[in-house]
């Protein structure tokens, strides 16, 4: 677990949907956001309120609640980021195929918000593990598809800024759901069944608010342009600087631990109390929130992977406080703050940067390329580390993952693009 004109119109081509500067404003001012980007954000916004509020729960709920080891976890965790990752390609391709991209990502989020409901009846391993796959295929249909239409309706000058905007409005809603699953927990009796009641009703308002207000268009490729097919999705990775972007995406992500687990470190080496877990995601989520437009901006500016880099430089730095065995009141906040620091850092940022190597026609494709590499890293690396912590301790596995992350991050700063 690891923390975007009317429908029914057809237009030969997508072109960035930036508004024309206002008579009398200034020429060099930035032009104002399109529609599509904001009312994805407000979509995201809404369903990782919903997202977030199980998220939140889950390692206690799986860990304390019904008694699974590290290892069983680490399972479940990988599922949780690995399943999303089988089918990122079918959603990335379909969209680019059916130039229905608001239609594969309106059926991931129907998908995810059925979900929730069901994990009031699931309460054995086998079970849960269904669950959240099924979960996660409705995410892995929609983040894309999603994605595709952010990177379509925004200059590329301002990708990062786009993509930036997208992941603070989605964060919000991070913020937003662990501090309600907190309330929740502290109010009900049943307190788990009540996070999933009210999670799944909050999920079902996302995917209203999407069908309502979301632009959809169908989108039809150039005269000149090349078929898309599967196989021209795949074809993709003999662009260098795709390529290179894929690479470095997934040789990161096998050296990443996903949230789940910094929260469980970090309450192991602090000793929060379970009733204050929930609310450790929001130290992430704040710092991400705070940080993601800025660093968006940034990244337009200096370069997008020095951004992605810096962000991994960040998570090190996380990794190295919690190795350190102290005892300061500002650890949790130092920690916390990094963390949501590399998301912001890498998120949305990675996105934009393989955008720019696909061209519009492969767009969902080509960026489920590099979501998938990354996915399945993750689903390596939860897998791994759920593993070393079984069997070594969770400081000598921590220890190993941040080695393995140094060396990633020096590896990929030796892979210069073709681009500036």
């Amino acid at each position: 677990m690891y923390v975007a004109d009317s429908r029914g119109t057809t237009a030969p081509a997508v072109a960035p949907e930036t508004q024309a500067v206002a008579p009398g404003s200034s020429p060099g001012r930035r032009a104002a956001l399109a529609p599509t980007v904001l009312a994805l954000g407000t979509v995201s916004l809404i369903t990782d309120v919903s997202s977030e509020m199980v998220t939140a729960v889950l390692p206690l709920y799986l860990v304390a609640g019904l008694g699974l080891t590290p290892l069983g976890f680490g399972l479940l965790d990988g599922v949780y980021n690995g399943v999303s990752a089988l089918v990122r390609l079918t959603g990335g391709h379909l969209g680019d195929r059916l130039g229905r991209h608001k239609a594969l990502a309106g059926t991931g989020y129907a998908l995810s918000a059925l979900c929730k409901p069901l994990l009031l009846l699931a309460h054995t391993l086998p079970a849960i593990g269904a669950v959240l796959a099924l979960d996660r295929t409705g995410k892995g249909l929609r983040t894309a598809p999603r994605d595709a239409l952010i990177s379509l309706a925004a200059a590329p000058e301002d990708r990062g800024r786009a993509f930036g905007v997208h992941r603070a409005m989605d964060t919000a809603g991070a913020l937003i759901g662990p501090l309600l699953a907190f309330l929740i927990l502290r109010g009900a009796a049943d307190g788990y069944d009540a996070v999933f009641t009210v999670s799944a009703c909050v999920a079902a308002l996302g995917v209203l608010v999407l069908v309502l207000f979301v632009p959809g268009r169908r989108t039809e490729p150039a005269p000149d342009a090349a078929p898309v097919s599967l196989r021209a999705s795949l074809g993709l990775l003999r662009r260098r600087d795709l390529r290179r972007t894929a690479l470095c995406a997934l040789l990161l992500g096998l050296c990443t631990v996903s949230d789940a687990f910094v929260f469980l470190l970090l309450q192991k080496a602090t000793g929060i109390a379970d009733r204050w877990f929930a609310l450790l995601p929001l130290g992430t989520a704040g710092a991400f929130f705070l940080l993601a437009m800025p660093l968006g901006r940034l990244a337009d500016r200096v370069g997008r992977r020095r951004v992605f880099l810096g962000g991994h430089l960040a998570l090190l730095l996380a990794y190295g406080l919690l190795l350190t065995g102290a005892h300061h009141p500002a650890l949790p906040y130092a920690v916390l703050l990094l963390h949501g620091a590399f998301y912001a850092a890498t998120d949305g940022v990675l996105m934009a940067e393989a955008a720019g190597a696909v061209p519009e026609e492969h767009r969902g494709g080509g960026l489920a390329l590099v979501q998938t590499g990354q996915a399945l890293a993750r689903f390596a690396a939860s897998l791994g580390f759920g593993a070393a912590w079984t069997v070594w301790g969770a400081r000598p596995a921590l220890a190993v993952a941040a080695v393995l992350l140094a060396v990633a991050v020096a590896g990929c700063a030796r892979l210069k693009p073709d681009g500036p």
